[in-house]
């Protein structure tokens, strides 16, 4: 503490420093310091600019993003889609393990383009875009046991397909949802969810949607132990097929069915079930399967693994597991390797 004297002192120095008579000694800097707040430079009579520091108020990036947006035309949007088709194909051929880092820079795009979209006439073609790759996105995750990516993206995609007003997007998204569900113990659920996809999608579905819902129900109601809602859900697939050999459906980009496909998921389902007839079924769709869907064949690989077992034919469900799980490593597929290790041990 500073004795009187040194105070007294102290103020007839600060006086003079003040008046500029004396120059502040190191002594007396270090007092002045701790006593006035002053810094160095106003000690010593430095002049300090003032500086004012000017924040951006981001209202210039804002409006280079929504320009940026408005410029999106559908040349862009159908080039959005393009990029969706050939991830799609390379998916189907590949797997998805070596998309993902591809995908989630594609939908980030997308979402962006929608974010600062601001007319409905520019954001609903984004949204449709986003719907379709949102749900491609999502199958992939699940395939790689990425569960909650999956549930993320398919809520993603049933945003947009809401916002791009197009039922049988949402529908679509709504029903591979349900595999999730089942997937996780929930085919209850599942059945209720594809149901609701269904109804959601109404008369604006194609016929060839229509069946692949219907034989995604037929499906989902065999994993809950629902032989005859699952027989009418497979029935009402197979009435509502369009004929012929053609599997794309061009209202649905996604949607992959024919007589061919059909027959494997048949057989499926009876594999499900237990029932003898899985078998040629099953062989039939084999015969017919398109070589480029390699992790379908996988799944087919394993429905027949699974029909041999039902049938205590432990040689042929061991060389189709074999087969399933040389394709399954082939595209990095997690859920059908756990699916595979789940038959195995039955042999």
């Amino acid at each position: 503490m500073l004795s009187i004297a040194s105070t007294a002192s102290l103020r007839v120095y600060v006086s003079e420093w003040e008046n500029g008579k004396r120059p502040i000694s190191e002594r007396y800097a270090k007092i002045l310091r701790a006593l006035l707040g002053a810094t160095d430079d106003e000690l010593h009579g430095k002049h300090v600019a003032q500086t004012t520091a000017i924040e951006a108020d981001g209202y210039d990036e804002l409006v280079n993003r929504i320009d940026a947006a408005r410029g999106v035309s559908l040349t862009m949007v159908k080039t959005f889609m393009d990029q969706t088709e050939l991830l799609r194909t390379v998916d189907r051929q590949m797997g998805a393990a070596s998309l993902i880092d591809q995908m989630t820079g594609h939908l980030s795009t997308l979402e962006d383009a929608l974010t600062f979209a601001v007319l409905p006439e520019t954001r609903r073609p984004v949204a449709l875009a986003l719907a379709g790759a949102a749900t491609l996105a999502a199958w992939q995750a699940l395939d790689v046991g990425a569960v909650e990516r999956a549930w993320r993206h398919y809520e993603l995609g049933k945003r947009a397909a809401k916002e791009a007003d197009e039922p049988m997007y949402l529908a679509h998204a709504m029903a591979e949802q349900a595999y999730v569900l089942c997937d996780a113990g929930r085919p209850e659920v599942a059945v209720q969810l594809v149901r609701d996809a269904q109804r959601e999608g109404g008369k604006m579905m194609s016929p060839r949607l229509r069946a692949w819902l219907y034989a995604a129900e037929a499906e989902i109601c065999a994993k809950a132990g629902m032989p005859e809602e699952c027989r009418r859900a497979l029935d009402n697939a197979m009435n509502l097929l369009p004929p012929g050999e053609e599997a794309r459906d061009p209202d649905m980009l996604s949607i992959f069915l024919n007589q061919g496909h059909l027959a494997r998921w048949h057989g499926n389902v009876l594999a499900l079930l237990g029932d003898d007839n899985a078998v040629s079924s099953l062989y039939v769709a084999l015969d017919s399967a398109d070589p480029t869907f390699v992790r379908a064949t996988a799944g087919l690989r394993c429905d027949l693994a699974q029909a041999h077992l039902a049938r205590g034919e432990y040689d042929q469900a061991h060389t189709h597991l074999r087969e399933a799980r040389l394709l399954a490593s082939r595209t990095g597929s997690v859920r059908h390797r756990r699916r595979i290790e789940q038959l195995t041990q039955r042999l």
